[in-house]
């Protein structure tokens, strides 16, 4: 028997003529004319080298081989009915494993909600999220660690597609009896003198950054780093110092008790980015998910808390 030539339409013919115990109502349920069917059953039947009814001109009925065959067949065609699901599920987006990367805050805070909502409409996706540092971002998408990325904007190559999402202030975050909470409105020169401490070389950076087109005497400087924002926060809820940080951190920094001053003269605004692979095209599941964050994030940023005088 040439499998080559063996065909899921002979097989489903062979089976619904069983089961409709006639020629006339199988093709009829296949859409099929009764000479056709009559011939696909005649095709298998030359295949498999045996006899699968017995037909009169009032009757159709299985041979003993044929229904020795049956079950095998039925289970063919409940294999092929399968795949073709799986193959639906595949094509609309509806299955498959799509890995995430973003940082600490992100991976704890927008995307679970985030993967949360897509869940509703495609329950077969499984999203894994992985915490990734700020500076391993691009990294993780380019080396194929993660299909998507979600973070503060970074220079990406030929390989790496950049969609931006949002913007976030950076303000300051401090303990409710800190100095600089009865301030409503602050400028970098009003933050000389505060013990601060910084997450990662990330933040060390960016408050660098802020501070370059400023006087000598509105400079500020860390004076400490630490790795993680939930540790800066931590520390600022102690009052051991205040740390700057963007003002979509408040699902955590609120929830420690701490309070969000907006900096002015500049503002410096943080850019949230999508990353994904700009040389390979994403699998279809990965493709409905980056769809989904970017539509999805912009409205979770927008309804985050903001600043007294934002």
């Amino acid at each position: 028997m040439s499998l080559t030539r063996f065909t899921i339409r002979q097989i489903e013919a062979f089976v619904a003529v069983a089961e409709a115990r006639g020629i006339s109502a199988a093709a009829g349920r296949l859409g099929l004319t009764a000479q056709a069917v009559s011939q696909l059953v005649a095709e298998l039947e030359g295949h498999l080298g045996f006899r699968v009814f017995d037909r009169t001109t009032r009757s159709v009925t299985l041979t003993t081989a044929g229904r020795d065959y049956l079950n095998a067949a039925e289970t063919v065609l409940r294999h092929v009915q399968a795949a073709e699901s799986v193959a639906a599920d595949i094509r609309n987006r509806a299955s498959g494993i799509v890995r995430v990367g973003a940082p600490l805050v992100l991976a704890a805070t927008a995307l679970p909600s985030a993967v949360l909502a897509h869940r509703a409409t495609r329950p077969k996706v499984s999203v894994r999220i992985h915490d990734v540092p700020v500076d391993g971002l691009v990294e993780a998408v380019a080396g194929g660690d993660v299909e998507i990325a979600i973070g503060p904007d970074r220079a990406v190559g030929d390989d790496v597609l950049r969609v931006p999402l949002f913007d976030s202030p950076w303000v300051l975050w401090c303990s409710p009896a800190h100095p600089l909470a009865a301030r409503t409105r602050l400028v970098w020169r009003d933050l000389h003198g505060h013990a601060l401490v910084s997450a990662g070389r990330d933040h060390e950076r960016s408050v660098a950054q802020m501070m370059l087109t400023q006087p000598e005497d509105s400079r500020v400087m860390p004076v400490e780093i630490v790795d993680n924002v939930t540790t800066a926060l931590g520390a600022a809820a102690q009052g051991l110092a205040a740390t700057l940080a963007p003002a979509y951190v408040s699902a955590i920094a609120m929830s420690m008790g701490l309070v969000m001053r907006r900096v002015r003269e500049p503002e410096t605004i943080r850019k949230v980015c999508l990353y994904r692979r700009a040389n390979r095209p994403l699998s279809p599941a990965a493709e409905g998910v980056a769809e989904h964050l970017a539509a999805w994030l912009p409205g979770w940023a927008d309804a985050l808390p903001r600043p007294p005088d934002a």
